[in-house]
């Protein structure tokens, strides 16, 4: 194992280091309507009008979720609700952090400066950091930046933010789609994906796999 030492550690939150509820909230509405066997499919396709939302001009990320959820309920034929949306963007605050979060943070948060950068509102964001259990240097968000990961215009935010560039920092996410693949284009000194199990691992866009956050103080020698 090759240890990194980087002027900053930048994450993703939301998936990486904050639990995901969307497929969970859309299995509460959908459930019932179009059975549990169809459910994994109904939110691979949830997730991915997601990310086809993100990838235009910045809009505020209710109407990400809503246009996303809408998508996906008029593909399988069943009826959309605007309440069913609402209730998912007002229910992202509430999410707490993966259990080997606070842990693996807590040893690095002192000694190296952490910075998420997040597809959030201003609004919603920090109220999920507040639960991770360590000090953050910064945090950005895609209303800030006024664009989405994984277009480069957030990533691009932050280095100008920070004054630093990517060549010193380390990126770590649980996502190749939202983060690894422009990391990697970005030139990100160490790349770090954490196998949460909804993204197949992908050797060229990584350098290296952690399962959980508690691996990460080694990665820098601590």
């Amino acid at each position: 194992m090759t240890i990194f030492t980087p002027k900053f550690i930048s994450f993703d939150c939301y998936g990486t280091l904050i639990k995901f509820h969307m497929s969970d909230m859309a299995r509460d509405f959908y459930e019932g309507v179009i059975g549990a066997e169809n459910m994994p499919a109904f939110n691979r396709d949830f997730s991915a009008y997601r990310l086809d939302e993100v990838l235009g001009a910045w809009k505020p990320y209710r109407e990400i979720i809503g246009n996303a959820l809408s998508r996906t309920a008029k593909k399988w034929g069943v009826a959309y609700d605007e309440a069913y949306g609402e209730a998912i963007y007002n229910a992202v605050p509430t999410w707490g952090p993966h259990p080997d979060v606070p842990g693996g943070l807590s040893k690095i948060g002192t000694k190296i400066p952490l910075v998420i950068l997040s597809n959030a509102m201003n609004s919603q964001i920090h109220d999920n950091v507040a639960l991770l259990g360590a000090p953050f240097y910064a945090v950005y968000t895609a209303e800030s930046a006024q664009a989405y990961k994984p277009r480069m215009q957030a990533f691009e935010y932050m280095f100008d933010q920070l004054g630093w560039g990517p060549e010193v920092g380390m990126h770590v996410s649980s996502s190749f789609r939202y983060d690894q693949n422009t990391a990697t284009d970005l030139g990100f000194g160490t790349r770090v994906f954490v196998g949460r199990g909804h993204e197949p691992s992908n050797a060229n866009y990584r350098d290296v796999e952690i399962p959980h956050i508690g691996c990460l103080p080694a990665l820098v020698g601590l």
